[in-house]
């Protein structure tokens, strides 16, 4: 999973962009198989869910990547997105048993970087997530305040883009082995605990079953 490619990589000869509509199409069909259920994937239920999670997924697990590879990129080292296919047809198959996996790939690159560079590096990940997920509350606080009258759809892929943006956010700040958050502690413990206290904040109270009740009863 985490073995570094090739220098067929770093020589131009993979695509970026491909292997980015590889990582986005394997995780949008593993959570919408997900949040379906593998009895129901030929329901209409499936399409629906299929929509929501391509457009979260979309923003969550690509922005997330591409968030890492403008960083890295900035401070001159040489970047790109490895798609993991077999792990990505592992998340497929294991969304059938009612598991999510989020492993659809890695940036990697090379090059002198301090261990801030380093570590803004691998916060953008996690903070792009985090942010989206703030977004996506914001929005969702929006259509409660305007009393807008939208699709079902649209609050389903506020509440789902919110939650697991934050998840995802938190997830990646670990700090331990290949994650953001081992890099980011190792450069400002300060600015790891801050982001980790966001990242609870968002996956834990707001996140959580009382906050969601709390913000859907001012829908009714």
């Amino acid at each position: 999973m985490f073995q570094m490619p090739d220098e067929a990589v770093f020589n131009g000869q993979a695509n970026d962009n491909v292997e980015l509509l590889k990582a986005w199409s394997g995780t949008t069909i593993a959570y919408a198989i997900l949040q379906t259920g593998a009895g129901n994937i030929l329901s209409s239920t499936f399409l629906t869910n299929l929509l929501v999670s391509a457009i979260v997924c979309g923003l969550g697990f690509v922005l997330h990547e591409l968030a890492h590879r403008i960083v890295a990129r900035k401070y001159g080292a040489q970047a790109h997105f490895v798609a993991n296919n077999a792990w990505l047809l592992l998340s497929i198959v294991i969304a059938f048993a009612g598991f999510f996996i989020a492993a659809p790939g890695a940036v990697w690159h090379r090059g002198y970087l301090t261990p801030r560079q380093s570590g803004l590096i691998a916060l953008a990940g996690p903070a792009t997530n985090l942010v989206l997920s703030a977004l996506f509350f914001i929005a969702l606080l929006v259509i409660i305040v305007a009393r807008m009258s939208v699709p079902n759809i649209v609050i389903t892929t506020c509440i789902v883009g919110f939650s697991l943006n934050a998840w995802l956010g938190l997830f990646n700040m670990i700090p331990a082995g290949p994650f953001d958050g081992a890099k980011v502690l190792n450069w400002s413990p300060l600015v790891f605990g801050i982001t980790v206290a966001i990242g609870i904040l968002l996956t834990f109270v707001l996140s959580s079953n009382t906050g969601l009740r709390t913000v859907l009863s001012m829908l009714t």
